[in-house]
């Protein structure tokens, strides 16, 4: 009997160790759950600025795809979640990163989303520390849902949001192409 149970034990703990994938120095899940959808991990990868290491990303999709500009289109299940891995990530210069992005992800074009925009960085306004985690999940039919450790933040609506919003890391110019290549599972 103690045999069956050892195994049985050994077992889980294998299932569990395979669950996580190592991305940048920390664990992301293989799978995680927007709404009542499964999405797996589609890839990572770490995000720099003047050579430091600022968070840890990773996106994860109903199917997996190495399509940036099809997912960025896609009116479907998906999410990205960022790992912060730098004591120099602040609400101020996250807020500045935030609106970079979005001036890359739509050509500076940002006017007809800036309520959306400023509802997003609202998220970002309390203190931000490193292992903070970020779960940003699109939800058809209800727009971005923010998380921060677990803990719902907000919601902000509209497809043409999460297209612009995902362009940051996976449209035409994105903030970092080898975090891009990464993400979508190069």
């Amino acid at each position: 009997m103690k045999t069956i149970l050892s195994a049985v034990i050994l077992s889980l703990c294998i299932s569990l160790l395979s669950a996580q994938t190592t991305i940048g120095g920390k664990s992301f899940p293989s799978s995680l759950t927007a709404e009542k959808e499964t999405l797996v991990l589609n890839g990572g990868g770490v995000r720099e600025k003047l050579w430091i290491d600022v968070y840890v990303a990773g996106l994860y999709l109903t199917a997996k795809s190495s399509n940036g500009a099809d997912i960025v289109n896609a009116d479907q299940s998906m999410a990205v979640r960022l790992h912060i891995v730098s004591g120099m990530v602040n609400s101020e210069n996250m807020s500045e990163a935030i609106h970079e992005g979005f001036e890359k992800s739509t050509g500076g074009n940002t006017a007809p989303l800036k309520d959306k925009i400023d509802a997003f960085i609202k998220v970002f306004a309390e203190p931000i520390q490193v292992d903070d985690i970020f779960k940003i999940e699109y939800v058809p039919g209800a727009g971005i849902k923010i998380y921060k450790n677990d803990a719902y933040k907000a919601t902000v609506e509209g497809l043409d949001f999460k297209k612009a919003l995902f362009g940051i890391w996976l449209g035409a110019n994105p903030v970092s192409s080898g975090l891009k290549k990464g993400m979508l599972g190069g």
